[in-house]
């Protein structure tokens, strides 16, 4: 069973929590403080016993626990079932590798606005060549290049199920990872990628050139998946989940999917906000995320679900979602724009 953390003042502290280049840790929280943020998924099994929602929902807890300190991530991945927690920083370009008995993960940070290398990454979208064939974005695979020796080195004597997920910047990072362990000397291949708010990384002959499973959830007017612009010849790979403006799955394409962000935007400017900008962070995609879980666990699937379930799902037996509230405050270093 799974829930809400009830009691996040007397959560464990992860042990394992150093990197693998022995930087020292931050020092444990005392037992008193909350976590950055309450996660509501808690495994007792396998992630491939998930269902693809609950998987989702999962991958989005741990992406935005990339942009926090490995004291607070390991507070929060510990609770979720991820006893052991590593963090590679080189350059600015940062990763978490979250792992148990059955499964690892691995989590790309995404844009720090106070990161200038994040910042120029971005900004970057001159074309480089790819790994093997095709062209990609010059500033994310700089990020990568960065960071993926350390996250080879970590991942060779790997033998649970790996899976790569992240937020914005880290979405891309995390479908590069995804890519270049697919095509190394690593034992055990990406079971999948998921991603949310990820921008467009390269051409299609790169981005069809790997063949993985991979899900790029899309939070209706979110802008960052639209750049950079297709007209420059960027293109998205994996297979797009859409979230309309009500939060629900959709499938609408070109002028109903227009019609939908009007509205959408409409609706944003309303409530006294851009939903271009707003539509991006972390917590709208989990936000939304909780809802579509908590309906399942209830017996009411999004039409159209099937779509993207390789397998039969199970039962909404393990993993089961009581809303609740964060805090109204996050710690700086917990930016997820």
């Amino acid at each position: 069973m799974a829930s809400s953390v009830s009691n996040p003042a007397k959560l464990p502290f992860p042990i394992d929590c150093a990197p693998i280049d022995g930087a020292p840790i931050d020092a444990a929280p005392p037992v008193e403080s909350l976590p950055p943020f309450v996660a509501t998924s808690l495994l007792d099994g396998a992630i491939e016993g998930l269902t693809f929602l609950e998987r989702s929902l999962l991958f989005a807890e741990l992406s935005r626990l990339s942009y926090f300190s490995r004291a607070e991530a390991g507070l929060v991945a510990n609770a979720i079932g991820f006893p052991e927690i590593r963090f590679y920083d080189r350059d600015g370009a940062q990763a978490y590798i979250f792992s148990n008995d059955t499964d690892t993960v691995v989590t790309c940070r995404g844009t720090e606005p106070n990161e200038w290398n994040d910042v120029r990454a971005d900004l970057d979208a001159a074309w480089d060549a790819g790994e093997t064939v095709g062209r990609v974005h010059r500033g994310f695979k700089r990020e990568v290049d960065d960071l993926w020796p350390r996250l080879e080195e970590a991942l060779r004597s790997n033998d649970q199920t790996l899976w790569f997920a992240g937020h914005s910047l880290g979405g891309a990072m995390a479908a590069i990872c995804g890519g270049r362990c697919k095509l190394s000397a690593i034992d055990s291949n990406p079971r999948a990628i998921y991603t949310y708010g990820s921008p467009r990384v390269g051409n299609k002959r790169y981005i069809n050139h790997v063949k993985l499973e991979y899900y790029r959830w899309v939070n209706n007017n979110d802008i960052v998946p639209r750049v950079p612009p297709a007209w420059l010849g960027y293109a998205h790979g994996g297979r797009e989940i859409y979230l309309n403006r009500k939060g629900q799955i959709s499938d609408v394409e070109g002028v109903w999917k227009m019609r939908d962000r009007f509205w959408g935007f409409w609706r944003s400017l309303r409530r006294g906000r851009v939903d271009h900008f707003s539509d991006h962070l972390m917590t709208e995609y989990i936000g939304a995320l909780q809802v579509l879980v908590d309906k399942e666990s209830r017996g009411s699937r999004p039409r159209g679900l099937e779509r993207f379930e390789t397998t039969q799902p199970s039962p909404p037996s393990q993993f089961q979602v009581t809303l609740a509230d964060e805090p109204a405050k996050k710690p700086a270093s917990a930016s997820a724009v």
